[in-house]
């Protein structure tokens, strides 16, 4: 790929969003009841190649089981609300009142209160007693201190998620957290992000990880483009990663590691299109924050949005248009992709003549 002259002294790379590439229909299409979307990682299949994002606006337990049952996999923010306060009703009510920067401060106030441990476990056990799969999302620095409780508690798919997240991470304050030890230690599979290049990703396939997220999440809520310069567009991002997928499986002589998209996943189109750049899956945040019985009322925040010392990340708001149930599966009554998210995929790969996700990431795109 040619680089661009930014300066004398300063080349770049062309890369692209979502927004910058479009799906082309082939000759061939298909009814879209014939399309099978299910998905599936290690020993657990899904129905719906959809993650619930591990944030406190959209994944409560209840919401957790909820799309559990639809199909699809909540992921619980194990280092969030539910996991501080042993009812946390109250407080969400209070976030949903708070107007302007008194947001931020408020919620840095709020998520001040330790994490606790029993209350990983009692949460992780009322979404394991509904019969789904159970997911929970730990931050790389939190892993260490809470793994056991986790593991104990009964979870079935570990995810460790942060802004960005590398395999050779140096400090000189701590021991960082080795990834290929832990997940080695581990029984059971980790998805591990975000990533946002082919050897970043390469590197993290090689700890084990069964999943690799794409992207920095929290993209609606986030503001790291802002406050720390650091970006990357999306279908380029996930184009990248999906080479080192497949590098990795010839490397490593058939290990095939999971790519899911995770940031910029606004509408039911950008979910096309991340399947299409070679994603296995996406990661999805503010589309369920419309949701009527989203735990946020309406409002939309991620972990970055209360760092105590550089908030990465605001509060913001969304109108409510439909139930979880609505949002993935229909019917819509919108016209504008934040309603039934499954039955669009579903279309976009029948309008094109591909029967399921893995083939449907052949897909033709153009830049435009």
């Amino acid at each position: 790929m040619t680089d661009i002259e930014i300066g004398r002294a300063k080349r770049a790379r062309r890369a692209y969003a979502f927004d910058d590439v479009a799906i082309v229909p082939s000759r061939r299409t298909r009814d879209p009841e014939e399309v099978s979307v299910d998905w599936q990682i290690d020993a657990y299949r899904f129905e719906l190649p959809v993650l619930a994002a591990p944030m406190d606006s959209v994944m409560s337990p209840a919401t957790a089981i909820k799309l559990g049952k639809l199909g699809g996999l909540g992921v619980l923010n194990l280092e969030g609300i539910w996991t501080r306060y042993a009812d946390p009703e109250p407080l969400l009510d209070e976030v949903a009142g708070l107007r302007g920067a008194d947001a931020t401060r408020r919620l840095q106030e709020i998520y001040t209160e330790p994490v606790k441990a029993e209350l990983i476990t009692e949460r992780l056990r009322e979404i394991r007693d509904a019969g789904v799969t159970v997911a929970g999302a730990l931050s790389p620095q939190r892993t260490k201190e809470f793994a056991k409780t986790v593991t104990d508690a009964g979870v079935d798919l570990f995810v460790i998620r942060g802004t960005t997240v590398s395999a050779e991470h140096v400090s000189s304050q701590a021991e960082p957290l080795n990834l290929k030890e832990f997940i080695y230690e581990l029984d059971v599979p980790v998805i591990v992000g975000g990533c946002a290049t082919h050897q970043a990703a390469l590197h993290l396939m090689r700890t084990g990880a069964a999943g690799v997220l794409v992207g920095f999440g929290g993209g609606a809520a986030h503001t790291t483009r802002t406050v720390l310069g650091v970006a990357v567009p999306m279908a380029s991002a996930v184009a990248d990663v999906a080479a080192a997928r497949r590098d990795y499986l010839d490397e490593s002589g058939g290990r095939y590691v999971h790519v899911i998209a995770d940031g910029s996943i606004g509408k039911s189109g950008d979910i096309s299109k991340a399947i299409a750049c070679g994603a296995d899956a996406v990661m999805v945040g503010s589309p369920f924050a419309r949701a009527t019985d989203a735990p946020g009322r309406g409002f939309h925040w991620g972990a970055e949005a209360h760092h105590e010392v550089l908030p990465r990340g605001q509060r913001v708001q969304f109108e409510a248009v439909g139930s979880f149930e609505e949002i993935l599966m229909g019917p819509s009554h919108v016209a504008d992709g934040t309603m039934n998210l499954i039955g669009a995929l579903k279309r976009s790969m029948a309008t094109t003549g591909y029967t399921d996700v893995k083939e449907f990431q052949r897909v033709e795109v153009v830049v435009g």
